[in-house]
């Protein structure tokens, strides 16, 4: 079966943009791995509506990617703070991948707002794409792809 003679309705790229997809889903997900935890910080920080955000936080609540955490100030209520999941963490090269796309084709002549660094050697950190089978690094025109079990023909 060829490509264009498959359904792409269980696509998991698909899937995964139906959940993280828009704009402010992936930028709510960059500040939360930048240390954003509270509903106040992601609004003045992301810049968008409260009604926008709050039906952001509560998709990436649905789809497990955040979970709140009880916090409380001093003199104040209960409320909740938002901390990414496992699910959520393992979003991370992702964003890397996309930062580092940027930083070749779009990236501000001033520089990036933030470089991101191995710890141990303060080398910069890039996203590959490697075979399982230790070999080098890969670009489309060292893979095949293949119709897998879940493919299904169009209709």
């Amino acid at each position: 079966m060829k490509w264009l003679e498959m359904s792409t309705e269980n696509c998991t790229v698909q899937r995964t943009l139906d959940l993280v997809g828009e704009k402010w889903t992936l930028l709510i997900v960059r500040d939360a791995f930048n240390g954003v935890r509270r509903f106040d910080d992601f609004h003045r920080h992301v810049g968008l509506s409260e009604a926008v955000l709050a039906d952001r936080l509560r998709k990436l609540l649905s789809a497990g990617i955040l979970r709140t955490v009880p916090y409380r100030e001093e003199g104040s209520r209960t409320r909740r703070e938002y901390r990414l999941t496992r699910k959520g963490r393992d979003l991370w090269p992702v964003l890397v991948a996309l930062r580092q796309w940027g930083e070749t084709y779009v990236a501000d002549p001033e520089g990036p707002v933030l470089d991101i660094l191995h710890s141990d050697c303060g080398a910069p950190v890039r996203v590959v794409v490697e075979c399982s089978g230790d070999h080098d690094v890969l670009d489309p025109g060292d893979v095949r792809v293949l119709p897998d079990p879940g493919a299904r023909p169009l209709a």
